[in-house]
C-alpha cells in the first residue's frame, strides 16, 4: 500500500507565538524523525501550512513570523507544500489531488494541533477512503481554556487519540511507525 507523510502546521506560532505546544514535549523531535525516515524510505512528505483567512488576524497571518514553518521543518526534504485556511487539510486545497496523483492509499499524520487540524484532517482522509496512521507522539496540543471550561493538553491529546483509534485511524507511536517504514 503506497503511503505518504502529512506534516501539519509545524509553524512558529506553536513555539514562539501565543499558542505554545505543551504536550507531548517530544512531539517536534518525533516529527523531525518521521520526516527524515519518510524521505530515506522514499515516502512522499507533504508539508501543510495554515494561514488565517482574515488578513488582520493576530495569529497565522500570512507573511508573519508566526505563520512561517519552523526552520527545522522547512529545511527537511519535502515533496509538496500545501497551503490551507481551514482546520481540515483537504478543505479548499489540492491535497486530495496531490495524493491521488501519486497513487497514495495511506497517510501518516504528524503535526499540530492534535485536537484541531490533525483530528479534522484524519477524519477527512478517512471519509475519502484513505487509511490513516495518527502518530501519537508526533502530534501535539496545548492547554485549552475558553467559555466552555478548561482542559489540560494531556487530557485533550489522550481523548482525541482514543476517538481516532475507535473509528478513523490507527494510532501508533513514532518508534512503531519507524519500525514499519
Amino acid at each position: 500500500m503506497k503511503s505518504a507523510l502529512l506534516v501539519i502546521d509545524v509553524q512558529n506560532e506553536y513555539f514562539t507565538g501565543a499558542r505554545p505546544v505543551s504536550y507531548p514535549p517530544e512531539s517536534l523531535d518525533n516529527i523531525l524523525k518521521t520526516m527524515a525516515a519518510a524521505h530515506t524510505h522514499g515516502l512522499p512528505v507533504l508539508l501543510i501550512q495554515h494561514a488565517a483567512r482574515d488578513p488582520e488576524a493576530t495569529a497565522f497571518r500570512q507573511g508573519s513570523h508566526g505563520w512561517e514553518l519552523m526552520e527545522q521543518v522547512a529545511a527537511q526534504p519535502h515533496d509538496a507544500l500545501i497551503h490551507k485556511n481551514f482546520p481540515g487539510s483537504f478543505t479548499g486545497t489540492e491535497l486530495e489531488n496531490e495524493l491521488r496523483s501519486r497513487g497514495i492509499e495511506k497517510v501518516a499524520l504528524c503535526g499540530y494541533m492534535t485536537h484541531m487540524c490533525c483530528d479534522t484532517t484524519a477524519r477527512q482522509a478517512f471519509h475519502r477512503g484513505f487509511k490513516v496512521d495518527f502518530l501519537s507522539d508526533a502530534t501535539g496540543t496545548l492547554n485549552l481554556t475558553n467559555s466552555a471550561g478548561t482542559v489540560s493538553a494531556e487530557q485533550i491529546h489522550k481523548t482525541i487519540l482514543a476517538v481516532q483509534q475507535s473509528v478513523f485511524s490507527r494510532v501508533i507511536s513514532t518508534n512503531d511507525w519507524l519500525a514499519e517504514c
